[in-house]
């Protein structure tokens, strides 16, 4: 747990001391910090890399890749190495839409964690939600944890009939959407996550037993994550 708290604060304050470094660099007039703005699309390249390090599913890799794409294409353009439109950018979109519907099962068969039997499964919960949204309940008493990742979109998870052997952890990635989640009555929410221009808001009531504790670690990036029972 100290490790992981060391390494939030770690990622904060770094992003904290570059905007910091660049704002003094410039106002020292040592350097037009203006002409590194063609480099702003490699933000979305960190995030890519930032999803994809604390991932461990297909589909988290998968978005996570997309945003390097996104990122490395469009500095390119900025460049002036490469030239596209957004007009010549949409059939694209929709091909990977398309590719998205007809393996979407594929996909769920590779999430799922390797666990021996199908009861097992349930006990941890993997969902994306990409410019859309996504409900989903589980109760199983044996809960291990799992990954929300909502870009553009919405994530609903209801834990209120689950039970925890000890400890979960849930790992978030919310850039410009929400998770709520919803937890027992008497789980200890230990949230770890770190919110970049975003929120990460713990409105649960501690309870008097803390055997059961959950963890939410991962990131909120213009985007919001709450979780109350």
């Amino acid at each position: 747990m100290n490790q992981q708290k060391q390494h939030n604060r770690v990622v904060f304050g770094t992003i904290i001391l570059i905007f910091g470094a660049l704002a003094l660099i410039d106002n020292l007039n040592i350097f037009n910090t203006r002409e590194i703005l063609q480099f702003w699309p490699t933000v979305f390249i960190v995030i890519g890399a930032l999803k994809m390090s604390r991932s461990d599913t297909v589909s988290g890799h998968l978005i996570g890749g997309g945003f390097i794409a996104v990122g490395a294409l469009m500095t390119l353009q900025h460049l002036g190495i490469v030239y596209f439109s957004s007009r010549s950018l949409w059939p694209v979109v929709m091909i990977f839409a398309g590719l998205s519907i007809i393996f979407k099962d594929r996909l769920r068969a590779d999430i799922a964690p390797p666990i021996g039997n199908m009861e097992d499964g349930d006990n941890c919960c993997n969902l994306s939600a990409v410019m859309s949204g996504s409900k989903s309940q589980n109760s199983s008493q044996n809960f291990r944890g799992g990954e929300l990742t909502a870009v553009m979109g919405g994530i609903e998870l209801d834990l209120r009939n689950a039970s925890i052997d000890g400890s979960a952890t849930i790992n978030v990635f919310a850039v410009w959407g929400g998770i709520e989640i919803k937890v027992p009555g008497d789980w200890t929410v230990i949230s770890q996550g770190i919110p970049i221009l975003g929120g990460i808001e713990d409105r649960t009531v501690p309870p008097m037993d803390r055997s059961k504790t959950l963890f939410i670690q991962g990131y909120a990036i213009m985007g919001g994550v709450e979780i109350r029972n």
